[in-house]
């Protein structure tokens, strides 16, 4: 992706920045060939961002005319807006009282040059403050009253900057766009930057680090700059052009926040956010399921007006099911109407729904995965030793926690079972699917779809190997192509 820093006046902008194309501001609005370009990432370093001035316009076109600018056109509005200066001073209350706690005025002036500050204790809030509205030159303004508050922010000139921070900001620019993904020594390497999302302390990821290594090899090969962010990086996301979930996701959590705002800005992103809202709750599966007349084992959901019927309509043993359980939690087997009142009550106290089906034993599930609609791989999950599921989350013996996998050809899948993965995963999208499915007495049964499956190195990898990983990433790919000819729909 092509770098260009876009200044009021390049005369007057004294950093030599190294392979970075340094352009003024009436260029970037009047010459019809930049107009023109694609893959760009515009660096706003104007004088001014107020409205309808030529710094606000160098954001507002980059953004029509499907470029990425740094800062965007919300970053400058939330930078003015007092309610969001309020409302980042008090997230950031905590960072703020220990980083300003021996400072003895009433006022305090913190400049804020690519992230950071020319005194390294105020690193962490300067970046804190550059993440979230991704400003390169700002200066924000607290002021004491019982306690400190920011009380303004704007961005400022680069004639403003003290002659003595000069050569600080020099280096700190040299950092800032040293960074892979602002670098271009070799301009044809890297075409897109993808990040993928992770949670380093995640105790069950849907990938191991050898997968996730694979990811990005496979992606560099495509022509991705690749970084893994987390949960810190929400405010960083318009740095890339696309984002690869690879945490557990769910509705009520930071990863559905991240693909929604992916999606706002006209990123590529695996998962979807309306693909995490359908397969993370079971009750809206169950019911697209019935709907669709696709087989599922039998299933009631529990509200507390019928759940004292329950051990009559469905009988023992049944399942519960929290409506948004993952990996085998929040899944309970139960044997007796005692089994059955403490594990309902304590999950309708967390729900006001709970799926309860019918226990179907066997000795394996399938998963078939799939991504843009089309069968992807197929796996064996076997039950893990001695007990019920792929998963013994109660297990003390660690090698009995899961059970043994096996990957199977495509062409291999029984047709019953490929066939009702097909039609349970057309009622969801085109994003990366795992498809469950119970197959017993030659019938199959869909147990569950599940967005961000489980793909492990040496696992659903089994039969493609690292082909897996390019058909994944090349998907993501095509995405980010896809939007670049519909500029509009970015908007």
């Amino acid at each position: 992706m092509k770098k260009i820093v876009v200044v009021t006046n390049p005369k007057n902008f004294h950093l030599d920045i190294s392979g970075v194309e340094v352009i003024s501001e009436k260029n970037y609005l009047t010459r019809p060939e930049l107009a023109d370009l694609k893959n760009i990432r515009v660096f706003n370093l104007c004088n001014d961002y107020k409205y309808q001035t030529r710094g606000y316009y160098v954001s507002l076109l980059a953004e029509a005319r499907g470029h990425k600018p740094i800062p965007s056109i919300k970053n400058i509005q939330d930078m003015k807006a007092p309610t969001m200066v309020r409302v980042i001073s008090d997230e950031l209350d905590q960072l703020i009282q220990k980083n300003l706690k021996n400072i003895k005025s009433k006022e305090f002036i913190l400049s804020i040059y690519f992230g950071k500050n020319v005194a390294k204790q105020y690193d962490r809030l300067s970046q804190e403050l550059y993440m979230l509205f991704q400003v390169p030159f700002l200066k924000a303004k607290f002021i004491f009253n019982k306690k400190w508050v920011i009380s303004s922010l704007r961005s400022i000139t680069f004639s403003e900057i003290p002659e003595y921070h000069r050569d600080y900001v020099r280096e700190f620019a040299e950092e800032y766009f040293g960074k892979k993904r602002f670098s271009s020594p070799k301009p044809t390497r890297y075409l897109y930057d993808l990040a993928i999302l992770v949670d380093p302390e995640e105790k069950s990821p849907p990938s191991d680090n050898r997968s996730l290594s694979k990811f990005e090899e496979a992606a560099e090969k495509l022509g991705f700059y690749v970084e893994r962010i987390t949960r810190k990086d929400f405010n960083r996301l318009a740095e890339f052009d696309a984002l690869f979930i690879r945490t557990t996701t769910f509705v009520n959590h930071y990863s559905y926040r991240f693909a929604r705002k992916a999606q706002s800005e006209g990123m590529a992103v695996i998962d979807d956010p309306e693909s995490i809202l359908k397969c993370t709750n079971k009750v809206y599966l169950t019911e697209i399921l019935n709907n669709a007349k696709i087989a599922i084992p039998k299933t009631i959901i529990v509200h507390n007006e019928n759940k004292d019927t329950l051990s009559v309509s469905l009988g023992f043993p049944c399942v519960l099911k929290l409506p948004d359980s993952s990996f085998s939690q929040g899944v309970k087997k139960v044997t007796t109407n005692d089994e059955l009142h403490e594990h309902l009550g304590k999950m309708l106290a967390e729900s006001d729904l709970v799926i309860a089906q019918e226990y179907i034993p066997t000795e394996y599930d399938w998963r078939i995965g799939f991504i843009d609609g089309e069968p992807l791989y197929a796996c064996k999950y076997f039950m893990a030793r001695g007990h019920w599921q792929i998963i013994n989350w109660e297990s003390k013996n660690k090698r009995n926690t899961s059970g043994n996998s096996k990957g199977i050809q495509l062409e291999d899948v029984p047709a019953n079972v490929m066939k009702i993965a097909k039609k349970a995963v057309k009622l969801i999208g085109n994003g990366l699917y795992g498809v469950d499915i119970k197959e017993i007495d030659g019938k199959a049964y869909i147990i569950e779809v599940n967005d961000n499956p489980s793909i492990d190195a040496g696992i659903e990898d089994d039969i493609l190997k690292d082909d897996l990983y390019k058909i994944i990433m090349r998907s993501l790919k095509t995405r980010i192509e896809a939007n670049l000819e519909m500029p509009e729909l970015q908007q």
